[in-house]
């Protein structure tokens, strides 16, 4: 267990939860590990306790991710369910919306997806087309566009969707929250084909003129950026517990390789060449975790601006160093590491998906260079 400055509580979750993921192992069933640690508390340990959570906060689901991550067996939904969704509606939702969907959330019994994405948009929220306009005879939302890259539609209850609704007193478009149930009609789903080695598939989605209930709206209709990045920070923080259980998993095979396979008399990692990138792979991980750390405690002491800068630092060393351990980790093993015995191959694609998602590489450079350095805008 890698040497942490965390509470005793925190070891205690980080120990039961990386017993469970061993359990598991990397040929989990994604909907058996989802219930066990559902029922466990595991899924919710961020959520209110006065809606069934742990109380917790970022930090102990960060937690939970991890160590999954790193006994093969991540559980990706947790960044958009418990973690983006579960956290907006906490903070922002009505006293009904959180009666409604915060103890399902927490006991796994309902999942939501998070759409943001579109196909023209890239990486420029401000760009967002889905647009959200009031019936006024009924009060009703309704909302039309294109969302693409959404993870989990099919197996969500509801996806808390970004629409942009026009601004009475300025005419711009402003983007707010909803809720879509996965029935709604006019709310077409088309799953997208990736070179993805995952349990969770991603979609394309359509809406065509879907009507929803004026209760559907998430929070104030007039903060909505900041009840939209309220769900990107823990966003970035755990896609950063993603990767780092991702490379530890990859890393701690290619440890346990490097120890048993003899060629010249002796194990290979006894080899510089082999031993020190893999040393310099595990620092790296160990360096993005205390990032992560540093991003979730200020996220979980109401620090949004500092959470901002920390959580995307945490989330862009993390992919990196995910990339780094699980190259290193299938170079090591030579020729097995390509094999299916292994289990190292399929990761080189998912641990990409750390750098890209769910903000590139490009775009936290663009936001240190800018926000953090002083440096001028360059987009």
């Amino acid at each position: 267990m890698p040497t942490t400055l965390e509470s005793e509580e925190h070891k205690a979750l980080r120990s039961a939860v990386a017993a469970l993921g061993n359990r598991h192992g990397r040929t989990y069933d994604r909907e058996a590990l989802w219930s066990e640690a559902a029922k466990l508390g595991y899924l919710g340990v961020n959520l209110p306790e006065a809606h069934g959570g742990g109380g917790g906060g970022i930090a102990e689901l960060s937690i939970v991710l991890e160590e999954l991550g790193a006994a093969g067996c991540p559980l990706l939904m947790m960044v958009v369910s418990p973690a983006i969704c579960g956290t907006v509606i906490a903070r922002f939702g009505t006293e009904e919306q959180k009666r409604d969907w915060l103890p399902a959330l927490a006991d796994g019994t309902r999942t939501m997806a998070f759409g943001i994405t579109e196909p023209d948009a890239g990486s420029n929220s401000h760009r967002i087309t889905t647009t959200a306009r009031r019936d006024p005879d009924t009060g009703d939302w309704i909302l039309t566009g294109r969302k693409v890259f959404i993870s989990g539609v099919d197996i969500a209850d509801a996806t808390l969707l970004v629409g942009r609704t026009a601004d009475a007193r300025t005419g711009n478009l402003k983007p707010c929250l909803f809720i879509v149930p996965r029935d709604a009609e006019g709310f077409t789903r088309r799953r997208i084909d990736m070179e993805l080695d995952a349990a969770e598939k991603q979609f394309e989605l359509t809406l065509d003129d879907v009507r929803l209930p004026a209760d559907a709206l998430v929070g104030d209709e007039d903060a909505g950026l900041l009840q939209l990045f309220a769900g990107l920070n823990p966003e970035r923080i755990m896609t950063a517990a993603f990767a780092i259980g991702m490379g530890r998993y990859a890393l701690a095979r290619a440890v346990e390789y490097a120890r048993d396979r003899t060629v010249w008399k002796a194990p290979i990692g006894a080899h510089q060449a082999i031993a020190h990138p893999l040393a310099q792979a595990h620092i790296d991980l160990e360096l993005a975790r205390l990032m992560m750390q540093k991003a979730a405690c200020l996220y979980d002491a109401g620090d949004d601006v500092g959470a901002g800068e920390a959580a995307n630092m945490a989330k862009y060393a993390a992919g990196e160093a995910c990339v780094r351990a699980v190259d290193q980790a299938v170079h090591t093993l030579g020729g097995n590491g390509l094999t299916r015995e292994f289990g190292l191959a399929s990761l080189i694609t998912a641990a990409r998906v750390s750098r890209i998602a769910p903000v590139s590489r490009e775009m936290i450079l663009n936001y240190v260079s800018h926000q953090t350095l002083g440096l001028p805008k360059s987009y």
